[in-house]
């Protein structure tokens, strides 16, 4: 359940599947009873907000006006941010992928390639507040299922 929790901040983990699993772990003890409606649910959203965590930040490039281009170039830099062994390289690539993208599509409007690339940041912390959220939640699932049944466990 913690690494859930981190996982909404370090782009290696999974933050919601991270998660999902501790509840998945947690139904599977006999102490606790399995309940397939309620992991069916927490493993939709999981999944949901994981595949939406690569569109979010191209979203918001798109959002603050950037172009086809500078969507491009925002999920090309995530990508390669996720990869390159530099700290916060997932943003430095959302960043710099929309700048170089929008560069790409009008040379000329700095100003306008600027802006979209502060949109795929704001995307970016949006994408992560929405897993840290997820993270929360799945963390006081877990903790008020495990209290509820603690005799069993002690």
């Amino acid at each position: 359940m913690i690494l859930g929790i981190i996982g909404a901040f370090l782009p290696i983990l999974p933050g919601p599947l991270s998660g999902w699993v501790g509840l998945l772990l947690l139904h599977f003890t006999s102490a606790v009873p399995k309940d397939w409606t309620f992991l069916s649910i927490t493993l939709f959203v999981a999944a949901l907000v994981w595949v939406l965590d690569y569109f979010i930040p191209a979203m918001g490039t798109k959002r603050f006006g950037g172009s086809k281009k500078g969507v491009y170039g925002t999920t090309i830099g995530l990508i390669i941010g996720l990869f390159s062994p530099i700290p916060f390289g997932i943003l430095i690539g959302a960043f710099v992928g929309a700048f170089i993208g929008e560069m790409m599509h009008d040379s000329k409007d700095r100003d306008r390639a600027i802006k979209a690339s502060f949109g795929s940041i704001l995307g970016f912390f949006v994408s992560a507040s929405l897993k840290f959220g997820v993270g929360i939640v799945y963390f006081w699932f877990f903790i008020s299922t495990f209290w509820e049944y603690k005799s069993v466990f002690f």
